[in-house]
């Protein structure tokens, strides 16, 4: 299965993200960490939008402070114009291989829990979202089966379906991918890639794979080892799955690469304590 061409929405000029001179640090028993240090970017409606950087380096931090769990202690994250202070239906968290799809329910009770916890559509309206939701996903004759029924790629449409059944703004996807083999991985990227062709939802991808990050993203943002500064932000729309062989592919990974681990690049310092 291939993506084939990618749609490319992020012509729009309407940024749905922005997040502004970010620093984020956290606690250790001995030391003030600084995670990120004055990050900036934006991702606009329909996005397909990756940070990529080595492990340390913070991205995953920055994924929980546009989901609202780590407040920044400089500068701004905003969706729609509105400053993210806490969690919100408006971002949901698609974690690593799906595990927040609970093993004793079947798919469309998976779907329905979030809407249940949140009470934001009455008990007929959700289940309408839900069943709208799967149906989206392509997964309607499996309402009734159980997570361990299902392949990875199926586990993974039950995640999507059931974040974008609160019609969030933005999906928040943290290495969703790594643990797997690569076979396994590279179905699964198919797989999300089908899905946003249909669906063209908005999404922040966090890897650490200049591969992945090339063939998910339409945009990536690179961060320097820890803390994580912003090296360069780069558009890869233009490659896929067919064209992972060309000499421009191959071109654009070394291209990154060096990016990533240049020690020679000049930042400013980060904050320290």
């Amino acid at each position: 299965m291939s993506n084939g061409k990618k749609n490319e929405m992020s012509g729009s000029g309407r940024s749905l993200l922005e997040v502004s001179g970010v620093t984020l640090q956290y606690k250790t028993a001995h030391h003030l960490v600084t995670a990120a240090y004055k990050v900036d970017f934006s991702v606009e409606e329909a996005e397909r939008y990756v940070i990529l950087g080595p492990s340390g380096c913070g991205k995953s931090t920055l994924l929980k402070a546009v989901g609202g769990f780590m407040p920044p202690v400089e500068g701004s994250i905003r969706i729609r114009g509105r400053e993210v202070t806490e969690p919100g239906p408006d971002r949901m968290m698609v974690f690593q291989e799906f595990e927040q799809l609970m093993p004793w329910k079947t798919v469309l009770q998976n779907v329905l829990f979030p809407m249940k916890v949140t009470r934001k559509f009455s008990g007929e309206e959700a289940r309408k979202r839900a069943r709208a939701a799967i149906d989206k996903v392509k997964l309607t004759p499996f309402l009734g089966v159980y997570p361990h029924m299902l392949s990875g790629g199926m586990k993974m449409r039950v995640a999507i379906a059931r974040a974008m059944a609160l019609e969030p703004d933005i999906l928040l996807m943290d290495e969703p991918f790594a643990a797997l083999d690569a076979i396994t991985r590279r179905t699964m990227q198919q797989e999300l890639l089908t899905l946003w062709n249909q669906l063209h939802f908005t999404m922040l991808f966090v890897t650490h794979s200049i591969e992945e990050a090339m063939i998910v993203g339409s945009r990536i943002l690179i961060l320097s080892p820890h803390p994580g500064r912003v090296r360069a932000e780069l558009n890869t729309g233009a490659f896929d799955f067919n064209n992972m062989d060309d000499p421009e592919f191959g071109a654009m990974a070394k291209r990154i690469h060096g990016l990533l681990f240049d020690t020679q690049a000049k930042e400013p310092e980060p904050v320290t304590a």
